[in-house]
């Protein structure tokens, strides 16, 4: 039986997640979320997503790079060409699946049976951009945590969903609600 995936995302609440090539917001506490809760864990990601992010191969992650490009590869991380090729590396590899995004890697993520677990970063605004998350809450109907939180800037919710007849939750999904400063 494969791992469960985990989805990792932030978005607006009109689902975009990106703008040429960028978050369209700077949410600190999210970046912290986002950093905790994949920790030590594996990630799974396109190339824009991993030059976005320089700490994905960082503190104990594994990241795996979907993408043309085999010279991103190196220490803790691997460039593979497909989906399917990052599930199958994934699951030699020592940790929860934690897909990353951007949008096209989302889509075919959030169509596979093994993907369960949901954490959103829902940003209550609508924005403008060119990137969003697939549809999910047709989905994702179990609310397993929940917390809001606001910064000078934005206010946002926390989630944590999971697929309607996934099991119980196990050890292996981290309650990582409010993220250490660093």
């Amino acid at each position: 039986m494969p791992k469960p995936l985990h989805l990792i995302a932030a978005c607006a609440e009109n689902r975009v997640i990106g703008r040429d090539g960028r978050l369209p917001w700077s949410i600190p506490e999210d970046m912290a979320f986002l950093h905790a809760q994949t920790r030590g864990q594996i990630v799974i990601l396109g190339r824009i997503c991993f030059e976005t992010w320089p700490a994905a191969g960082r503190d104990g992650r594994r990241a795996i790079v979907l993408t043309r490009d085999r010279s991103l590869a190196g220490e803790n991380t691997l460039a593979v060409s497909s989906l399917t090729e990052a599930l199958t590396q994934a699951e030699t590899l020592v940790g929860d699946v934690y897909v990353c995004g951007g949008q096209r890697i989302f889509e075919e993520a959030i169509a596979l049976p093994q993907a369960q677990y949901l954490h959103l970063t829902l940003v209550h605004a609508e924005v403008e951009g060119d990137r969003r998350f697939p549809e999910w809450r047709d989905r994702f109907t179990r609310v397993v945590s929940r917390r809001e939180s606001a910064d000078a800037h934005w206010r946002y919710t926390f989630l944590t969903l999971e697929r309607e007849g996934v099991s119980a939750l196990g050890s292996s999904v981290k309650q990582v609600l409010q993220p250490n400063s660093q």
